[in-house]
């Protein structure tokens, strides 16, 4: 009688990951176009005022927001009608822009923190008082580069043409 041996070494065979790249490219791009590259979430009604000059600022990385407007439909219960001040993601008093201009400018680079601009994103029904207050903490923060957001004027065309 004959005795017939399995062989015990057989090995597995390899896997195919021929597939591989294009799942791992097919996830990458759904999540570049299902992500929101949302900064901050408003709780302050920013209607910019129209400009008669504007001027585009080349690196925004190097811009920091505040917002002041009055408080959006859902906050009003809590601060009320009056026009507030955010800064990032929260109501703030004036008291503390000084402490938010620090440290924003604590994470920028050294050479870039004289290139470190403000810009105040007013609402047009805000109250000059209040962006004054805002300049002069500003100032008191060193923070000497402000801009001021605003809209295009509509017809660009007819602003162009009466300075000729």
């Amino acid at each position: 009688m004959a005795v017939l041996k399995k062989k015990k070494d057989k090995a597995l065979p390899a896997m195919n990951t021929s597939a591989l790249p294009d799942i791992v490219f097919m996830l990458l791009f759904f999540f570049m176009v299902a992500t929101v590259m949302r900064e901050v979430d408003l709780k302050v009604a920013v209607n910019k005022p129209q400009a008669t000059e504007i001027q585009k600022l080349e690196r925004k990385s190097l811009v920091t927001y505040i917002y002041a407007g009055a408080p959006r439909q859902k906050y009003q219960d809590k601060f009320g009608k009056s026009p507030r001040i955010q800064l990032n993601d929260s109501f703030a008093t004036l008291d503390d822009v000084q402490a938010f201009v620090i440290s924003e400018r604590e994470t920028k680079s050294e050479e870039e923190r004289p290139l470190m601009t403000m810009s105040i994103k007013a609402d047009r029904t805000v109250k000059m008082g209040l962006i004054s207050d805002i300049k002069l903490q500003l100032r008191k923060a060193q923070a000497l580069k402000i801009n001021y957001s605003s809209l295009q004027p509509k017809n660009v065309d007819a602003l162009y043409s009466s300075e000729n």
